[in-house]
């Protein structure tokens, strides 16, 4: 076996889930119960397994399963980050990845996190994360407020079927700004992604439209920012 003759940094993934509940958006933290950072809140991530793991991304998934109870239908990748102080055990490299989800309870089946949670994007200004995951988060959202202006990626959050006024309320609650009801109906149209069903409900004295999504669907990008 040859040897390497330099040390090897420590590979992780770091897994930024987002979610939106009542109207706001949420991340989904973990609670550690070891060290380092003992009882600091952190993105739900780890070690990969070479033995177990066939690739980061099952890494990604093993670990959000485990901390957290959740496996959502997708992840991407968000980017590298590394460095000598990002870790006190030693220089890191970790993939993260990220995701919009719909919300859902989490719970921890490992010993070393006390509690899965989400939390408000909103709190976490006063919040103390470990490592540089705040960073991380930061990234993940400028990533995911970029995907609600060209893409159809919120959607992936809502219910099964759906009202034009529940995506335009993920997509504000994503940006933290209002939208224009028409420019989005624009964007519905184009996207050839949506089935009107045959259901309306009651929403603000009149009836709405419910959609769903046609089946098998991918997500449809756009070449303009909405609005643009």
């Amino acid at each position: 076996m040859t040897t390497i003759p330099f040390e090897q940094p420590f590979f992780t993934v770091d897994n930024v889930l987002f979610s939106i509940k009542n109207d706001t958006l949420h991340v989904l933290l973990v609670q550690r119960a070891a060290p380092p950072f003992d009882g600091n809140w952190s993105l739900p991530g780890g070690f990969i397994d070479i033995n177990e793991d066939k690739n980061v991304q099952d890494a990604a998934m093993r670990k959000l399963q485990h901390k957290a109870g959740l496996t959502p239908s997708y992840l991407e990748q968000l980017e590298v980050f590394s460095g000598k102080d990002r870790d006190p055990r030693g220089y890191s490299v970790s993939l993260a990845f990220f995701a919009l989800v719909p919300f859902a309870e989490v719970a921890s089946n490992i010993v070393t996190v006390s509690q899965a949670k989400w939390w408000l994007m909103s709190d976490l200004a006063n919040l103390t994360l470990a490592f540089d995951h705040k960073h991380i988060i930061a990234r993940a959202h400028q990533r995911l407020m970029q995907k609600a202006l060209y893409s159809m990626l919120p959607v992936f959050c809502l219910p099964e079927t759906f009202t034009v006024g529940q995506l335009k309320n993920v997509i504000e609650a994503i940006l933290g700004k209002e939208i224009q009801r028409k420019s989005l109906m624009r964007r519905i149209e184009a996207s050839d992604m949506f089935i009107q069903t045959e259901h309306k409900i009651a929403s603000g004295g009149r009836q709405a439209q419910l959609y769903q999504l046609k089946p098998g669907v991918d997500i449809t990008h756009f070449n303009r920012n909405m609005g643009a």
